[in-house]
């Protein structure tokens, strides 16, 4: 049975930082690219970034290029998301998804890309 954990979420002011983390399990881990997406509410998902299955590869949303970096620990089963500078509007919960379509490398910011999602982390900044 696979399971991607979030955990990391919080509260942070405008301009802090946080770091997500997402375990994995019951998966072969390192033939998966991975995904962060976000959800605020009222609002639909939407694509955060994405990492190849070995780490070369990482792609951003342009509203979050810069401030976020997607790293992974294929040793550990574990797929990070550092975010600084953040700002009210990165308010959300936070999910991460992993994804083994050939496909993958062109469409990463689609959900359907993704076959196995967790079930997010809380991160709501204040202003």
């Amino acid at each position: 049975q696979v399971q991607l954990v979030e955990s990391g979420g919080g509260l942070v002011q405008a301009g802090g930082s946080l770091r997500l983390s997402c375990a994995a399990s019951g998966l072969t881990f390192s033939t998966y690219y991975m995904g962060w997406f976000r959800q605020a509410p009222g609002k639909e998902r939407e694509f955060v970034a994405r990492i190849s299955a070995y780490g070369r590869t990482t792609n951003y949303a342009d509203n979050v290029k810069g401030r976020f970096t997607i790293s992974r620990d294929n040793a550990k089963n574990t797929v990070y998301l550092q975010m600084n500078s953040l700002k009210p509007e990165d308010t959300a919960v936070y999910f991460c998804a992993g994804g083994s379509k050939s496909s993958g490398a062109l469409y990463y910011s689609r959900i359907t890309s993704y076959k196995h999602w967790g079930r997010g982390t809380q991160v709501t900044v204040s202003s």
